[in-house]
């Protein structure tokens, strides 16, 4: 009678497709776009798949799935331009235009990413603070400045805590390179890297209200509480457009100018984006529908808001949010 053996390509799928989340945020840490990290990732699983019988086992199968997807996105990240966020390119606006901002279709701009994409409810906690940390928009709009090789040696050795050979030999360069870079790259990132002062806290009841303060403030429209979310040097920015402003007054004016939804005309639902607070928010449609329009990404100080990046063209079903909500 026959023995029957596990092919190698099937030993491979049932080893590897735990680390498929894991794959997508390095994938997304290296390129900020959840679209090209998802590719990325399929790639990196193609060419592991057909080159896994010469995996000889001198590292494990994870180390060896990094190695292969750090090297495809630098191949991808070759001549393309960096994906920043409005507060990147230049300083705030002073005053509120009344005309219509225009979007800037020429800038390839940061994505944010569903932290259930990222994280599920196996993964331990300790595992999901690390995923938080380093997915955060901050930080990665800050890794998007770095040249290539350099945002990859500090995501291998910050973010996933590599040793410099290692490092070395997943970029076939030599340890002294390693650290020379590295270097810089720390240089650069001082202030955006994660620290233990950026670790997700536990909301206070003074933040839950805030909150609460925030969801009732948009969906009324009311310019006056918008104001009194923000701390003074609030940021609020909201790619494709190129104008971002600072400060409550200004956040408040913004809404008021340019939201083109009126008093009880917006619904927030709340979800998780880069390991930060979010909300989908909703605006009323002809039919009395309220429809996707936004997704608001926040950054809370004590009691206030500190910074929120609104995104436009969000697919809600990926953030766990229902296509649409009725009046």
């Amino acid at each position: 009678m026959p023995v029957t053996t596990t092919a190698p390509t099937d030993d491979f799928v049932a080893q590897a497709d735990s680390y498929r989340r894991e794959l997508l945020a390095h994938c997304y840490r290296m390129l900020g776009s959840l679209q090209d990290a998802e590719d990325l990732v399929q790639e990196t699983y193609l060419k592991a798949w057909r080159s896994y019988a010469g995996f000889e086992g001198r590292s494990s199968l994870r180390t060896w799935l990094y190695k292969i997807a750090t090297t495809t996105c630098l191949t991808a990240l070759e001549g393309r331009k960096r994906r920043p966020l409005p507060s990147g390119l230049g300083a705030p606006a002073d005053e509120v235009p009344r005309e219509k901002v225009v979007e800037s279709g020429e800038v390839p701009w940061l994505q944010p990413i569903p932290d259930g994409m990222i994280a599920d409810q196996a993964t331990d906690p300790a595992s999901i603070v690390g995923l938080r940390e380093s997915t955060r928009l901050a930080f990665i709009a800050a890794l998007q400045h770095l040249p290539a090789r350099q945002r990859a040696v500090l995501i291998l050795r910050d973010v996933l805590k590599w040793r410099a050979a290692e490092v070395a030999d997943a970029l076939h360069i030599s340890t002294a390179a390693v650290n020379s870079v590295l270097q810089r790259a720390r240089a650069q990132l001082a202030d955006a890297a994660p620290s233990e002062d950026d670790r997700p806290q536990p909301l206070t009841a003074e933040q839950e209200q805030l909150l609460e303060r925030y969801v009732a403030a948009f969906e009324a429209k009311d310019v006056d509480a918008i104001v009194g979310l923000f701390t003074a040097e609030a940021v609020w920015e909201m790619p494709p457009f190129e104008l971002w402003v600072r400060g409550g007054e200004l956040i408040a004016q913004l809404t008021a100018r340019q939201c083109p939804a009126g008093p009880d005309g917006l619904r927030l639902r709340p979800t998780r984006a880069n390991g930060q607070l979010a909300y989908g928010v909703y605006s009323r449609c002809d039919d009395d529908v309220f429809r996707p329009f936004q997704l608001h990404v926040l950054e809370l100080d004590d009691e206030r808001v500190r910074h929120v990046v609104c995104f436009f063209d969000v697919d809600f079903a990926r953030f766990g949010l229902p296509e649409s909500v009725s009046s």
